[in-house]
């Protein structure tokens, strides 16, 4: 069994073309993701998944490895697939990781890609954080404006997830209960079985409904472990414009680099 992480990088995104190359404090967004990649010990190979040869040919660039993927491919679950359906075992482990998210630090990659690896017959596996005190007033506050971004979760006493949704839940009818709240942090792990028959299955209802690929998961009985993990003080943040960008650069001047 081995580990690789697989970073979907398309070129052509409509509201940000070329978002992958673009630097961020001087590195190109998707070198940044590549190296947190390869900061988790328990990966064992890193391949950036693209249909665009300049992207390609930057990451060969900085020593790393590029594979092209077909163009047809409708997301980053089907690019994820494509990359890896020429090597990968069924029992081997494949991390998809957002190739506009070059803060995520390594030790949130690294708690899933361990899961996965002391748990032979776990399918899929997602990290999540606890939202509380300020996070969560901020996460409130921006639902209430119309904001979509974020998304939390719910999960059983095995850490099987219940539901994923756009909106905030659990619904607090009762606070004083105390009961927490958990935001995803949008990366996956799967089996190679696992994709293979994930990205097989057609758009599920609850999962058009709220925009969520993971909910295809839930819907068809494929179980989901969240792994409770922390940024540990660190600001986490995702890029879809460059003003984005700008703001992923200031954050590693005020907090320093990760890796």
């Amino acid at each position: 069994m081995t580990v690789t992480a697989i970073i979907p990088a398309r070129y052509g995104s409509s509201r940000f073309p070329g978002k992958p190359l673009h630097e961020i404090a001087g590195v190109p967004m998707v070198e940044r993701v590549r190296r947190l990649a390869e900061a988790a010990p328990s990966v064992d190979r890193v391949i950036v998944a693209t249909d665009d040869a300049r992207i390609a040919e930057a990451v060969a660039g900085f020593g790393g490895e590029a594979v092209m993927t077909d163009p047809a491919c409708r997301n980053g679950t089907e690019r994820v697939f494509d990359a890896a359906k020429s090597f990968a075992k069924a029992d081997d482990v494949l991390l998809n990781l957002q190739g506009d998210a070059p803060l995520t630090p390594p030790w949130v990659i690294e708690a899933v890609a361990s899961a996965m690896k002391a748990e032979p017959g776990l399918e899929m596996a997602t990290p999540a954080v606890e939202l509380a005190g300020e996070a969560l007033d901020r996460m409130t506050a921006a639902k209430r404006s119309g904001e979509v971004g974020g998304t939390t979760v719910v999960f059983n006493r095995d850490f099987k997830a219940l539901y994923f949704s756009k909106a905030i839940i659990p619904f607090q009818r009762h606070p004083e209960a105390g009961t927490p709240t958990y935001k995803h942090i949008g990366l996956y792990a799967y089996r190679f079985s696992t994709l293979e028959r994930l990205v097989a299955l057609e758009p599920s209802p609850l999962e058009k409904a709220e925009s969520l690929e993971q909910l295809r998961a839930l819907e068809n009985g494929i179980p989901i472990r969240i792994v409770l993990t922390d940024y540990r003080g660190r600001t986490p943040w995702s890029v879809d414009s460059p003003r984005d960008a700008e703001i992923a650069a200031e954050i590693i001047a005020r907090e320093g680099e990760i890796v």
